[in-house]
């Protein structure tokens, strides 16, 4: 039996060719009750990027605070992440059966105790407790805000919608470096953890008040949903998932590995920048991009044919700067040469989603499209994560020649192979 019918199926996007597989009969309307929709999903996103990225800005506080060595640092956001990637694809078969809005009240639920629970931690191994009930929660948003934009606008406007979710999650992540460095300069660890837990619940009232799973009039989903073989393997049966796979597992790495961990150790301990200067230029790298994303970020959607170049030219911008950093006479480059790439990388993250995940949409129905999506985000986390602990294990057993410009090889490595994937998985599809 088919996985699914021509009624369910969506137009399969295309560089090179016209798809075969047809489009719904009516798409969802868009309007502004999609965005108010789409609006509280995003906060949900925004939030989770905030406890996300929380550990860079607390890094050396939780370093003195649990006693911990720059390898044994790594394994707080290491094991959150861990758990974010395994649960990539039971997430997106659980969004695709859930639904949006029952999804994100759990996610919020599971934050909120695995933040309070960080934030009372006496120790490293209840501190890890907490990362891993934060990286289970967080393993069900993202998929989330995304499948609402695919259940409530057309095709044609999902990749300028994934652009805006990119901009909440830079939002978070601007959240959690200079006003959470100074939030916990002021207030301290544990009330800093225990405010922040709180907004989980009151941003969960939210999602219960407005939240819908689709349109007024729109038909529920078939609960006849393949199995997780069947789900997997329609998903990598196309070449866009693919393509998002190796697209996510570059472009959005860099700067996320500095975020989730080692931005403000490079800034503070590499350059020398006190802790309020690397707050704020981790900060300011963001604002540019996000104010960029929605004008590039319709461009996957309204021009189909410059998704690929402009995948191209974001992976291998990111890829070639960072090699620039590790293979630079001398050591560390001059500060104006970092500072520049981290901005870039962090223009390529906040764009990161309206390429990637337009390229899992192809050949999928608006309906089944979770396990696609998990399977490119647990691509790029993957990648993170190797790069979080990769750099940690290079400085914590480096001897005397550990440093930060050593320390990013391990990332620089992935972002080159992801790359060069990328590239041949694209030239393929033009032969």
């Amino acid at each position: 039996m088919s996985l699914h019918t021509p009624q369910q199926a969506d137009t399969q996007r295309s560089d090179d060719r016209t798809s075969a597989v047809p489009r719904v009969a009516s798409e969802p309307p868009g309007g502004p009750r999609a965005w108010l929709v789409w609006g509280t999903a995003a906060s949900v996103y925004l939030l989770a990027m905030f406890h996300r990225n929380g550990m860079s800005a607390a890094a050396l506080q939780a370093q003195e605070r649990f006693d911990v060595g720059p390898a044994l640092l790594s394994v707080l956001p290491m094991v959150q992440l861990a758990i974010y990637v395994l649960l990539q694809i039971p997430s997106g078969l659980l969004a695709d059966r859930l639904g949006p809005r029952r999804s994100l009240l759990i996610s919020l639920g599971v934050m909120a105790a695995g933040t309070i629970l960080f934030a009372l931690a006496p120790d490293a191994r209840a501190a890890v407790a907490g990362r891993v009930l934060i990286g289970a929660g967080d393993s069900l948003v993202f998929l989330n805000v995304i499948r609402v934009a695919a259940l409530w606008f057309p095709r044609r406007h999902y990749s300028m919608v994934s652009a805006f979710t990119g901009i909440a999650g830079g939002l978070g992540q601007l959240v959690s470096a200079a006003p959470l460095s100074a939030l916990l300069t002021g207030l301290g660890w544990e009330a800093s953890f225990l405010a922040a837990g709180a907004v989980n619940l009151l941003v969960g009232a939210l999602v219960l008040a407005v939240l819908r799973d689709r349109p007024d009039g729109r038909p529920a989903p078939s609960h006849a949903f393949p199995s997780v073989r069947e789900s997997l393997a329609e998903a990598l049966s196309h070449r866009g998932p693919r393509i998002g796979m190796a697209a996510h597992s570059v472009i959005m790495v860099p700067f996320t590995v500095l975020g989730v961990l080692w931005g403000y150790p490079l800034l503070e301990e590499g350059y020398g920048l006190s802790t309020r200067a690397a707050g704020l230029l981790l900060t300011a790298a963001m604002v540019l991009p996000m104010a960029l994303a929605p004008f590039l970020g319709r461009i996957p959607g309204s021009r189909p044919r410059l998704r690929k170049p402009m995948a191209l030219v974001l992976a291998w911008t990111v890829t070639l700067l960072w090699l620039g950093v590790v293979l630079w006479p001398g050591g560390l480059p001059p500060f104006p040469v970092t500072a520049a790439v981290v901005l870039l990388s962090a223009f390529a993250s906040v764009l990161a989603p309206s390429v990637s995940f337009d390229y899992a949409r192809d050949g999928l129905p608006e309906q089944r499209t979770g396990t696609a999506s998990g399977l490119v985000n647990m691509c790029g986390f993957t990648a993170v994560m190797l790069g979080v602990v990769g750099a940690g294990v290079l400085l914590e057993f480096g001897g005397a020649d550990a440093s930060f410009q050593t320390a990013f090889a391990p990332m620089t490595a992935l972002c080159l192979t992801a790359s060069t994937a990328m590239t041949v998985l694209l030239c393929r599809a033009d032969r």
